[in-house]
C-alpha cells in the first residue's frame, strides 16, 4: 500500500506508527520505548521511568497516557495496555 507520509520525520507530535500489546514484566523493560500508552481494560498500572522510579495509576479504559515508561510492572498491574510508538 502506497503511503504518502513515509518520508515524514517521525516524532512525539507525530501520530503512532506502530503499536504493541504491553506484557507488564518486574525483570524485563519494554521491548520498544513506546510515545503513549493506551488502557485497553482499567485497572492500575505499574509504570517506571528511565530512572528507575516506580509510580501506580488507576486508570479509566480509553484513557491515553502521555508518558513514555521503560517498564510496566507486572506486580500491582491489572490494567491491560497497549504502546503507541
Amino acid at each position: 500500500m502506497p503511503d504518502p507520509f513515509d518520508s515524514d520525520y517521525v516524532n512525539l507530535t507525530s501520530p503512532a506508527v506502530a503499536h504493541y500489546v504491553v506484557i507488564p514484566s518486574d525483570g524485563a523493560d519494554l521491548p520498544v520505548r513506546p510515545g503513549a500508552l493506551y488502557v485497553n481494560s482499567a485497572g492500575t498500572a505499574v509504570l517506571q521511568d528511565k530512572d528507575g522510579e516506580s509510580v501506580s495509576y488507576e486508570v479509566t479504559a480509553g484513557a491515553v497516557l502521555t508518558l513514555r515508561p521503560t517498564r510496566v510492572l507486572a506486580t500491582g498491574t491489572t490494567a491491560q495496555l497497549v504502546a503507541w510508538y
